[in-house]
């Protein structure tokens, strides 16, 4: 039986509902870990498909990089479904509780913090600006950031909502991600991957566009 990569992606999709409208979403689950066990970075849509995907390893915690329904809409059934722990940045409770209003967290993340898991080392950096709690996710061993809705191949995340602010996220992205090695890959909330040498340079060109 081969072993399991320390990083697997599953693709769910959902609707959400924005600005009064309701949009089709394929968001990225992110597995990391080892054949023991796991951690769940953003819980998106079908707990059923990301049990399925976990097997037989030990879910050690549901890691929310923010609060936003579309990364957290299935947090709380695959937490009663593996008696595993959600973990999110406090300065998303207010988020987290328009999907979740009768719920709390288990626990926070806070920047500094180091999470373990199949042993895959996971710093927590606290990246707002999508979102006041944001977090991003930075695997050293393993040359790998997670990036929730901080950054994409393309940019930064939207900062159009009440809670996003776009100074807020090239500040993120400046002083916690793009300082990473250039050959980190980034692997986002969305759609494909890229490296921090690519943002490192492209960031300037992004903070004068203004989104």
């Amino acid at each position: 039986m081969n072993s399991p990569s320390p990083v697997e992606r599953l693709r769910t999709s959902g609707v959400i509902s924005l600005e009064g409208g309701e949009f089709d979403v394929e968001n990225n689950v992110w597995i990391v870990g080892g054949e023991e066990n796991a951690v769940v970075i953003d819980a998106s849509h079908d707990h059923e498909a990301i049990a399925r995907g976990l097997g037989d390893r030990e879910l050690m915690a549901i890691v929310c990089t923010h609060g936003h329904s579309d990364h957290v809409n299935a947090a709380a059934d695959l937490a009663d479904l593996t008696d595993s722990p959600i973990l999110l940045h406090p300065d998303d409770t207010e988020l987290w509780h328009h999907v979740h209003p009768g719920r709390e967290p288990d626990a926070p993340l806070l920047h500094g913090e180091v999470l373990r898991a199949g042993g895959v080392e996971l710093q927590v950096l606290h990246t707002p600006g999508h979102t006041p709690g944001g977090v991003s996710l930075y695997a050293p061993e393993l040359s790998t950031v997670f990036t929730g809705d901080t950054l994409f191949p393309g940019g930064p995340g939207a900062t159009e909502q009440a809670s996003s602010d776009f100074p807020r996220i090239i500040a993120s992205i400046r002083e916690h991600l793009v300082s990473l090695p250039g050959d980190t890959v980034v692997h986002p909330g969305h759609g494909e991957s890229t490296t921090v040498a690519e943002a490192a340079e492209n960031l300037e060109v992004w903070a004068s566009r203004g989104f």
